[in-house]
């Protein structure tokens, strides 16, 4: 699906089905150098048992025009904006990693127009190393290596995921270089790294969401590890919020990793 956004051709993946209106809505939002097609088994299931989905590319990323977000407050106008394109007037958000801190802040300032946050591998602060910030503007394929090893629990995706025997690490460095040369002017694995490491407002953030919200962690994650969540948990907590916490095994990408625990997460939240 394609719309215009800001101005800007953006992509949305809608799980194989077309937008109905009459539909409730989930938004779906990548992390750094992912685009949509991470959310392919979500997606697809949700698209079909009753959602409308979309699973959006952020600007200058793949299918998406525009200018790459340079923050998560940047990121999270760009989300609002996507609402009013597709005539949403209340929608779940689904967030992985920096698309988790842009699906926070855009809760936070949308309030009651989000009926749901799932927050996937998040992290606050989301601190970035500075040799892994350096690496990723000057040295990118071997801040992709040093990712895909810290992001990666297992080397075979389960069947029901990527399909049987497919090789995680080589799929995830085959996407992030689509990623990464899909914008030409712009490195935006740099950008939204220094969009994660820069972003400030997280427990703000989450003091001022109004709607129940899903911690999906990753046991193994080494990336954003379930203890770098608690922050936002306990702010979840003290501040009176409906919350689950649930954690899946794994690493980073829980979305293909451990894909069925995933979805069952994700689901059975929605119901909420």
């Amino acid at each position: 699906m394609k719309l215009t956004v800001q101005g800007h051709e953006t992509y949305a993946y809608t799980g194989g089905k077309p937008f109905d209106p009459a539909k409730p809505t989930v938004v779906m939002i990548h992390g750094v150098l992912n685009d949509h097609s991470v959310w392919i088994l979500q997606s697809r299931y949700l698209a079909h048992h009753g959602w409308n989905v979309l699973a959006v590319d952020l600007p200058g990323h793949c299918r998406s025009a525009g200018e790459a977000p340079a923050s998560v407050e940047a990121a999270a106008g760009f989300i609002a904006a996507l609402l009013d394109a597709a005539g949403v007037a209340r929608a779940a958000l689904v967030g992985h990693s920096w698309g988790s801190l842009i699906a926070l802040e855009t809760a936070s300032n949308l309030k009651a127009r989000i009926s749901h946050l799932v927050l996937v591998g998040t992290a606050f602060p989301m601190k970035v190393t500075p040799a892994l910030l350096e690496a990723s503007l000057n040295a990118p394929l071997e801040a992709m290596k040093m990712i895909n090893v810290f992001s990666r629990a297992t080397l075979a995706a389960p069947p029901s995921a990527l399909g049987p025997g497919t090789w995680v690490y080589g799929a995830a460095m085959a996407l992030n270089k689509r990623v990464l040369a899909s914008n030409p002017t712009v490195n935006v694995f740099h950008r939204g790294f220094t969009a994660c490491d820069q972003y400030a407002n997280g427990l703000q953030a989450m003091a001022a969401v109004t709607c129940p919200v899903l911690f999906l962690l990753g046991a193994q994650d080494q990336m954003t590890t379930p203890k770098a969540a608690q922050s936002l948990v306990q702010q979840a907590r003290e501040s009176g919020k409906t919350y689950q916490v649930v954690n899946v095994p794994m690493g980073h990408h829980q979305m293909n990793e451990s894909p069925e625990e995933t979805l069952k997460a994700i689901k059975e939240f929605l119901q909420v």
